[in-house]
């Protein structure tokens, strides 16, 4: 044994690497031998064929369209996304008890493992049933209360976490910690997209800003790159430096994309299984073709007057500061129609952005954040369902609304604010093979999930089985696991939502 230069050898070797040579004799044989035994090797190599690992073809086509695991009715999603975490017991969770005890005193969880003295606090809506199915609905929403029959209201959610980052991840990628693909890139992976001239997978952000968590709540993690989602803005340029610089021509700017891209795989060659170059090369093919494709999906000059009157295009932002008036929103919908009418698989729309009041998030009052909020949503969401419905496509496009989490029934500061409640909160699907109802309840107070409770999981494995995928199968190996959305505890479909 010897040293030099600070590292400590044994027999000329470092002991890293005496460890590493160490490891790899008898030992690393035994456990090769084990996991041999076990399939291991035959598991990664059966994996990678089937395309659950990424893959070393350089012509390989991530996005191409794939056969669903069984048949079903919807092909695209449009998740609309309430940032901040709406108040269900102010929009679809009917709370009578609530109502008759306003202002009483109780013991509540506020956060995880805190409970406190606090005072009940009723909505100041007013709740009528709608429609058939006699679903409850508040004056909030006047227009969206006309298409109860289309909504199947789940009461029951729950999830882990009480904070917006987490939360917000959890509901978007099923984890509670940055680093895993989100529900848009599991779709494209598992179904691919329609359109090769457009993004599988497009987000479009609130114009007061996006999520607190940023841009990992439409990552690909640890997929390759191509299946992350691409935000779209829909003022101005629909992706930044999409169009080229300079005096290039067509055919030069083709030239310019092949040379690159033949580079490029000469690079990739020796880097087998480097997914981010090869989301590179396939990016270049994509932006050449979005120069002309995204600029034509978002232009609504094609769009019928009265189609851009009923999404409230052309309505006034009202007098709150704080508000942007539906016509922000609504375009946002109107675009996802586009988008999904010309093959794109999954469209997410962040509503609400900035902090405090500019979202969901009611600590400094629930009633003016519902008025600033609602009448936002409430006429582009009724004209999605509309138009959809008019077109045939709702059948085939799966709607989902809802946010990181609920409010708590009690005031929170000295006027009627309502704190975090991931207990218990609503979220709503339509369309894409959804049967229309209430499911499930939250208790008396509308506080904590009790009668046919879901966790987030569940509802992840039931818009994958909308989809036509299956969630055992929907696999990813990477890590020497095979990942899943609904990640390793068994999740339970919600069969009382499905037609």
């Amino acid at each position: 044994m010897s040293a030099q230069r600070g590292k400590t050898q044994f027999c000329g070797r470092t002991r890293r690497e005496f460890l590493w040579e160490a490891g790899a004799g008898f030992g690393g044989v035994a456990l090769s031998a084990m996991l041999q035994q076990d399939g291991f090797f035959q598991k990664l190599q059966a994996a990678e064929a089937a395309g659950h690992a990424p893959q070393r073809d350089l012509t390989k086509n991530f996005l191409a369209p794939r056969e669903q695991h069984f048949p079903a009715k919807a092909k695209a999603c449009i998740f609309l996304f309430m940032y901040g975490g709406p108040s269900q017991m102010d929009l679809f969770d009917y709370k009578p008890e609530l109502q008759k005890s306003d202002g009483k005193s109780v013991q509540m969880e506020i956060r995880r493992r805190s409970v406190q003295p606090s005072k009940l606090l009723a909505s100041k809506r007013t709740f009528k049933q709608f429609g058939e199915t006699g679903q409850w609905c508040s004056d909030a929403l006047p227009e969206l209360s006309k298409h109860m029959d289309d909504l199947a209201v789940v009461k029951s959610l729950y999830s882990d976490s009480f904070v917006h980052g987490s939360a917000m991840l959890q509901m978007n990628s099923g984890r509670l910690i940055q680093g895993f693909p989100s529900m848009g890139s599991w779709m494209g992976y598992g179904l691919g997209t329609e359109n090769q001239e457009l993004p599988g997978y497009v987000v479009m952000l609130d114009p007061r800003g996006g999520p607190i968590s940023g841009a990992t709540n439409w990552s690909s993690g640890f997929m390759p790159a191509a299946y992350q989602g691409t935000v779209f803005r829909v003022n101005g340029n629909p992706i930044l430096n999409l169009a080229p610089g300079g005096e290039l021509t067509a055919t030069m700017q083709r030239d310019q994309v092949t040379t690159l891209n033949e580079l490029n795989a000469e690079h990739l060659a020796q880097r087998p299984g480097y997914s981010e170059l090869q989301a590179r090369i396939a990016s270049y093919e994509l932006a050449y073709q979005l120069q002309t494709t995204a600029p034509e999906a978002l232009d609504l000059t094609t769009e019928a007057e009265s189609t851009k009157r009923m999404y409230g295009l052309y309505d006034s932002p009202g007098d709150h500061p704080l508000t942007t008036g539906p016509g922000p929103f609504g375009r946002q919908c109107l675009i996802a129609r586009r988008l999904v009418e010309r093959g794109v698989r999954f469209v997410q729309i962040y509503h609400g952005g900035g902090h405090q009041q500019q979202n969901w998030d009611a600590h400094h009052g629930v009633e003016e954040n519902l008025k600033i909020h609602c009448p936002e949503i409430d006429k582009p969401i009724a004209a999605l369902l509309t138009d959809l419905k008019q077109r045939g496509l709702l059948d085939d496009t799966l709607i989902v609304w809802g946010g990181e989490f609920g409010r708590q029934p009690v005031v929170q500061g000295a006027g009627d604010g309502r704190d975090h409640n991931p207990k218990g909160f609503s979220y709503f699907l339509a369309g894409g093979g959804v049967k229309p109802g209430s499911y499930g309840e939250t208790d008396p107070l509308g506080h904590e999930a009790v009668v046919n409770r879901h966790h987030v999981r569940d509802l992840h494995a039931t818009i994958l089985k909308l989809m036509g995928l299956d969630y055992h199968k929907l696999t990813y190996f990477y890590g020497g696991l095979d990942h899943k959305l609904t990640g390793v505890v068994e999740p339970a479909v919600i069969e009382g939502i499905l037609a």
